[in-house]
């Protein structure tokens, strides 16, 4: 990571730091997830650099990016990568969301799907309103805030309990995120969330769903409802991994999204 280039775009309110490989090759916007940042994508990022300029930002409250009084909505977060896009003159660029990441992702690709190339949702956040309601109403931000009372080593050693298939990297990189996650993120659980199954109706570019089979967020029924709704989309299921798939399986994670983005970035 240590030749990257890391940059700050200022974007409605807020100032969104991101890390960037660089060169002359076709862009990829990395969107992490809630309590994450763009350095989570880092083993993703150095197996693509030779053949995509990687873009990994910090969503607003997360990782070094700035944590305004509000805007943690998912348009604000599609806000900010529309106008990081643009203000960094990416032109087509793919992107690729996890969870959180994943919904802005559609999000920013139903608004402006004829500037990007293709888009690959990965475990996205699209829930039912019910869902939304008892996600809004658990004790996530409550966990959240009592991890943030631990020292890091204590944190690391909770993580590496809690998923000790995980790289001892990926483990780090997720807890210094956490770390730097302020609890005005979690504004994001807030309902209503767009309408995913509207969301991807509009996309008008290819779409690449992948989704675990260990407790997922989007479930292999709903996957095929949505392969329905849009033919764009592709399915991909990735066997042995929870919804934190790029850190469960990174591996098949990665042979998965390159088979997905060579033809994509070369038509």
């Amino acid at each position: 990571m240590t030749n990257w280039m890391t940059g700050v775009w200022e974007a409605g309110g807020a100032n969104i730091h991101y890390l960037r490989t660089g060169g002359a090759r076709p862009p990829l916007v990395l969107l992490h997830g809630l309590t994450g940042n763009g350095a989570c994508w880092s083993p993703l990022a150095r197996s693509l650099e030779g053949e995509f300029d990687v873009v990994m930002p910090d969503a607003r409250g997360h990782g070094q990016s700035s944590a305004p009084l509000h805007g943690y909505r998912y348009d604000d977060h599609a806000s900010d990568v529309v106008s990081l896009i643009r203000g960094l003159g990416l032109a087509t660029p793919i992107l690729v969301g996890h969870s959180m990441g994943g919904m802005t992702a559609a999000a920013v690709a139903s608004q402006i799907g004829d500037v990007i190339g293709g888009v690959i949702l990965v475990d996205p956040t699209f829930l039912s309103p019910q869902r939304q309601r008892e996600v809004r109403d658990s004790d996530v931000a409550e966990r959240h805030r009592r991890l943030l009372s631990l020292n890091k080593d204590d944190m690391l050693a909770q993580a590496r309990t809690r998923h000790p298939h995980r790289s001892s990297e990926i483990v780090e990189l997720l807890t210094e995120a956490r770390l730097q996650t302020r609890m005005s993120a979690f504004d994001v659980l807030t309902p209503p969330s767009p309408e995913y199954r509207q969301l991807v109706t509009t996309i008008c570019v290819p779409i690449l769903l992948i989704i675990g089979d260990i407790g997922a967020v989007v479930s292999l029924e709903t996957a095929r409802e949505l392969q329905r709704l849009n033919p764009c989309v592709r399915v991909e299921q990735i066997r042995d991994a929870g919804h934190g798939v790029p850190y469960d399986q990174p591996e098949r994670f990665e042979t998965v999204v390159k088979s997905f983005l060579r033809p994509v970035a070369a038509s």
